[in-house]
């Protein structure tokens, strides 16, 4: 009698894989629900990943756009965090595997986010990073700042042009906006920092396979974009498909772009978690779930965000941004919360509130439903918007104050190279040798 009155006093054990905004969202809103949750994250932060390219381009530090999970979550007593790396799911027993600890669960959220896809290439990573996390982030700010850097000293004309040519990958919202805030370091920010080379001759390149950049948005904002990109400074190569990456450059069909910083941000894949469950997933690896984002045959199971493949109402795989993973998170813990109750509730339908994306200071695209919007009322739309989603009193006010500070002065605060002892020796030396030149 004892057991069985301790069994149903057992409250349901809920495991969440990943803090991002999906996961985030489900945690946050199961804080008064009947529920014992484990949030479990290969990091210790959550990160406001469309700001990533703001600090890749020297304008925030990574402080301005990550929180820590604990604090963010400290005053929820139904829940524990844990730090570690999934790396399965055993569905028999239900349990997920971290750092080789089996967690139980009664329920399982995954939100496990995305990883750069370069389509059969994955050797180009070495030549080309993406930008996902904050290492790369500060790994690709290291790279652009040191460009300018070794071309300050290099007196071979051909390898300093190498050195000054920056070629942006993906003519998507984050390949737009890193081409933009690239062109803006170095004709704005930097622009009376060096003797030897004037950073205003840069040559910042982005190459779209496309027609046109920023895909998803009406063709006249494309066309805007573009305009924008153009005004900058920035070389717009759409319809050009990339067909090698090496440390020298970036090949188009027969022709070769020489370049030493290559970025890309044309593609990504789903994390493993389709492999996880065994479950469908599309070419991206994204899990094909039920109206509920479940897991068919497995209701107890639920995908969010950039891992899940979900459609609207005119059967378009739903796009892998903030709003559609928090609007999930929220669904699904109204779902869990339903179920504890014996209710249920109406499949997932996605509010769509527009999409915007920044070219630069004053320049922005914004699209909700029919009304468009261009120039500095979107930039200012774009701002707001993000401001508001990022987490915490503390990050919203250095962010809107540094952007502040950039519009007026046309600064940018956190131009800092860091990590060169993470470097092969001869870069490393290389690195050392050139600052230190243009130190004495």
């Amino acid at each position: 009698m004892d057991e069985t009155r301790i069994h149903q006093s057992r409250k349901s054990q809920v495991v969440i894989v990943g803090a991002g905004f999906g996961g985030l969202s489900a945690a946050k809103d199961l804080a008064k629900a009947p529920f014992e949750i484990t949030l479990i994250d290969r990091n210790n932060h959550h990160l406001f990943q469309p700001l990533l390219y703001q600090v890749a381009t020297a304008g925030l530090s990574p402080a301005d756009i990550a929180s820590p999970i604990r604090h963010i979550l400290s005053g929820q007593r139904n829940l524990k965090v844990m730090l570690g790396e999934v790396t399965g799911v055993d569905l028999g027993r239900k349990e997920v595997i971290a750092d080789g600890r089996r967690v139980p669960y009664d329920y399982l959220v995954l939100g496990t986010g995305a990883r750069h896809a370069y389509f059969g290439h994955d050797d180009w990573a070495a030549f080309a990073p993406g930008l996902k996390t904050l290492d790369d982030a500060t790994a690709l700010r290291r790279r652009i700042l040191l460009a300018f850097e070794r071309a300050e000293t290099e007196d071979n004309a051909d390898e300093r042009a190498r050195l000054l040519t920056f070629v942006v990958i993906g003519g998507g919202p984050t390949g737009v906006e890193v081409a933009g805030a690239i062109a803006e370091l170095a004709k704005r920010a930097l622009a009376s920092d060096f003797r030897s080379i004037d950073p205003r001759c840069a040559r910042i390149i982005l190459v779209e396979a496309a027609p046109r950049v920023l895909a998803p948005f009406d063709q006249t904002l494309s066309d805007a974009a573009r305009h924008s990109l153009e005004q900058l400074g920035v070389e717009v190569q759409l319809g050009a498909a990339v067909t090698h990456c090496s440390d020298d450059g970036v090949r188009l069909g027969d022709s070769f772009i020489p370049a030493r910083t290559i970025i890309w941000a044309a593609g990504v894949m789903a994390s493993p978690a389709g492999r996880w469950l065994g479950a469908e997933t599309d070419r991206a690896g994204r899990v094909k779930v039920r109206a509920d984002l479940s897991v068919p045959g497995h209701p107890e199971v639920f995908v969010i965000g950039d891992t899940a493949a979900v459609t609207d109402a005119n059967g378009t795989i739903l796009p892998g941004i903030a709003p559609v993973a928090k609007q999930q998170g929220q669904y699904v813990a109204r779902a869990l919360i339903a179920r504890q109750d014996g209710r249920t509730v109406r499949a997932f339908r996605y509010r769509d509130y527009g999409i915007l994306a920044t070219i630069g200071r004053s320049r922005a695209v914004a699209q909700f439903g029919k009304l468009k919007v261009t120039g500095f009322l979107a930039w200012a739309l774009w701002s707001i918007a993000h401001v508001y989603f990022l987490i915490g009193f503390r990050n919203r006010f250095v962010v809107a104050l540094n952007w502040a500070w950039s519009y007026l002065t046309f600064e940018r605060g956190s131009r800092l190279i860091t990590g060169l002892d993470t470097l092969p020796r001869d870069k490393r030396q290389g690195s050392r040798t050139e600052l230190q030149s243009k130190a004495s």
